[in-house]
């Protein structure tokens, strides 16, 4: 029996390509429930003021650097931009590819953002009448691959000893990760436990970054009604300014590359906080086209990829 031809099918965000753009992306987040216009406005701001997100450039080279170590295809979707998730089940299934391992960029999983990315690859992959042999297997999550921490982990360690030194004492670090709707805790989501769980493992991985040092915190926490995932960043940079402190670090763990989340919300929005209450705030490098975060990403997908050729051949 000849190998079936596998494939990767990583999934993302998606983000504008300029200010401009903003009114229609916002159409697609929201499903084209109309927002008030003093909401878009504040995201044209936002990206007005880091320029042009640069996720889908660096999300292109995550692919290209991926299929480079797997030696598979590898395809990019996007839920709420080009190249939309459409786009890669059409070509997937013009390509005739028999077997698709599908990847969302988040680490961590949680129905309001993996569920959602799941939903959106099975509505796509129906319209676009693969052939029914086609097998789509959907990781739901890789918070605790070791290659994940370890690449956090290498972009923490120069940051947090630079901010040390610069205070004459071990800096206090803030692991975040984008907050979510409290109903969807409240429902069994996963979440809250994977992204602490993440920041655990890289904090384990700095030497003398005892858990004392280490905070939590959700950001970017959404704009419509009801409560979110918290606390926020704020009130522990408040808190940490009570104890003394006169900076800290600021370590996304839930985010795979540069975009609005992390060129406004922390560079300038957090930073901006921080200085007001006479502290420097410091940030590592995003993950970005880290050869550890693509190392990580080839283990998730190997690990899948030998599952089924084992059951291939036991079939």
């Amino acid at each position: 029996m000849s190998p079936r031809k596998n494939a990767v099918l990583l999934l993302a965000h998606g983000s504008p390509d300029s200010p401009d753009e903003i009114p229609e992306f916002m159409k697609y987040i929201t499903h084209g429930r109309p927002l008030p216009p003093a909401v878009i406005e504040e995201v044209r701001h936002r990206y007005s003021l880091i320029g042009k997100s640069p996720l889908t450039e660096i999300t292109l080279a995550q692919a290209d650097a991926l299929r480079r170590a797997l030696n598979v295809p590898v395809y990019l979707g996007m839920r709420n931009w080009k190249p939309f998730i459409a786009d890669a089940a059409r070509q997937i299934s013009k390509d005739g590819i028999e077997h698709v391992i599908a990847l969302c960029l988040a680490p961590q999983n949680s129905s309001t953002s993996t569920g959602l990315y799941q939903r959106a690859m099975q509505t796509e992959i129906t319209a676009a009448d693969m052939k029914p042999e086609v097998t789509i297997d959907f990781i739901s999550s890789w918070h605790n691959q070791p290659r994940l921490a370890q690449a956090f982990a290498e972009k923490l360690q120069t940051v947090w000893q630079k901010a040390s030194n610069d205070l004459g004492t071990p800096a206090p670090v803030i692991f975040t990760a984008h907050s979510v709707p409290m109903s969807s805790i409240q429902a069994g989501d996963p979440y809250e436990q994977q992204t602490k769980e993440t920041a655990r493992a890289v904090g384990d991985l700095i030497p003398d970054l005892t858990e004392d040092r280490r905070r939590f915190a959700f950001q970017s926490q959404g704009m419509s009604g009801g409560p979110w995932l918290g606390p926020t960043v704020e009130s522990v940079v408040l808190e940490l300014k009570r104890q003394g402190h006169k900076g800290l670090v600021i370590a996304p763990i839930g985010f795979v590359c540069d975009h609005v989340e992390i060129l406004y919300d922390i560079d300038i929005a957090f930073t901006e906080f921080a200085r007001e209450q006479g502290m420097k705030l410091w940030r590592p490098e995003s993950l970005n086209a880290s050869p550890t975060f693509i190392a990580a990403i080839a283990d998730v997908v190997n690990a899948r990829l030998n599952a089924v050729s084992g059951a291939a051949s036991r079939a």
